[in-house]
């Protein structure tokens, strides 16, 4: 791996969609006691669920900590791949590189920092030097040259791209003060134009009501085609999530990509609120001292926090209260998604860890270089 000090865009490579062509996934086996309650024994069967979906159209790998790789072989179907690395805690999505390609198909990594959104200032847990490393890690893995990007701080739950030169973010998020609070509007937007290879950035408000992550964009409107978005609607105008759904609609609907096109919007309703148990609480470590979640606030849920695989996209399936909502849901994103099967994964107990699919996985685009034991 050659670390490398020019810029994706200088080099004329861009970030492709997550809805083009996939050479595999990249997932990290939950463990974290704090955020995964009795052991994580019900995420690690909802890990493996989703892994076992996407590993009927694409390579998987796990990446598992020496502790647990007996446990992850044990637990994972045997055409998972699985692999020792150490990380502090189990969101692949953001810890992951970013991966570009070029014309040639010649992929590279783009390693952000990370600092468990928000650091110091506002930040889930402290010590985050493990994760920090995944980035690099997995370029070395993949055999793939690495841009070296640590000096920004970025997550990949907080972006979206269409493959075509444009990226969606929120405000909320990448302007928040703990993750690059030197740079202004203008200068984050120029980082990820060089960096990403990509011409447009369109500036959606605000997130979910409660996401921890200051409101990523994959929990609230990602694409979905080059000229279409899924757009997490609250049809409740009394909520206060309404009010800014209608405010990214008003963007998206006034926004042009790249290229030129309007967008097309399809709203996919919420699930109702979503609170944990007493008993789900206390299955959850302390932090510092204090808990991590509390009866009394909501999960912050979302049909749109899904992944786009090869052949099928895998959603979050909530039950309970929300039986009929996982199944009308379902139907609206069958009827986008009409050449990819659409499959329902019960995901509570991800949810329960503070994010869901989409931020437990990160996709390989497909390419031309080989993998070393890939």
């Amino acid at each position: 791996m050659k670390i490398l000090h020019s810029s994706a865009k200088r080099d004329g490579f861009y970030l492709p969609a997550e809805f083009d062509r996939h050479y595999g996934c990249v997932m990290i086996f939950p463990e974290r006691a704090d955020s995964w309650q009795y052991g994580a024994i019900n995420a690690r069967r909802a890990f493996a669920n989703v892994a076992g979906e996407i590993a009927k159209c694409e390579r998987v790998t796990m990446l598992v900590s020496h502790r647990e790789y007996q446990n992850a072989r044990l637990i994972l179907p045997p055409d998972i791949r699985v692999v020792e690395m150490s990380s502090d805690d189990a969101w692949a999505r953001d810890v992951s590189p970013e991966w570009v390609i070029n014309a040639d198909g010649v992929m590279r990594g783009v390693s952000f920092g990370f600092n468990a959104w928000g650091g110091l200032y506002d930040g889930c847990y402290f010590p985050w030097d493990k994760d920090n490393a995944v980035s690099s890690k997995l370029c070395d893995l993949y055999d793939a040259d690495m841009y070296d990007c640590e000096d920004f701080i970025l997550e990949g739950g907080s972006i979206s791209a269409d493959g075509r030169g444009t990226l969606i973010t929120t405000e909320s998020c990448l302007l928040s003060p703990g993750r690059n609070p030197k740079l202004t509007k203008a200068q984050i937007e120029a980082r990820l134009c060089d960096s990403l290879g990509i011409q447009k950035v369109i500036w959606l408000k605000d997130g979910i009501i409660g996401d921890e992550t200051n409101g990523h964009t994959d929990n609230i409107c990602v694409f979905c085609s080059p000229y279409e978005v899924l757009l997490a609607w609250e049809e409740d105008e009394n909520s206060p999530q309404h009010a800014i759904c209608r405010e990214n609609l008003e963007i998206l609907e006034n926004a042009l990509t790249a290229d030129g096109h309007k967008l097309t919007v399809h709203k996919i309703p919420q699930p109702r609120p979503i609170y944990m148990t007493e008993e789900e609480c206390g299955g959850l470590e302390l932090y510092n001292g204090q808990p991590t979640r509390t009866p009394t606030e909501p999960l912050s849920a979302s049909y749109v926090n899904l992944f786009i695989a090869n052949d099928r996209v895998i959603m979050p399936f909530f039950g309970g209260e929300n039986a009929e909502n996982d199944m009308r849901a379902r139907d609206i994103l069958q009827k986008i998604f009409p050449d990819r099967k659409v499959v329902g994964i019960y995901a509570r107990d991800i949810l329960i860890g503070g994010g869901n699919i989409h931020c437990i996985t990160h996709q390989i685009p497909a390419h031309n270089m080989p993998y070393i034991g890939g």
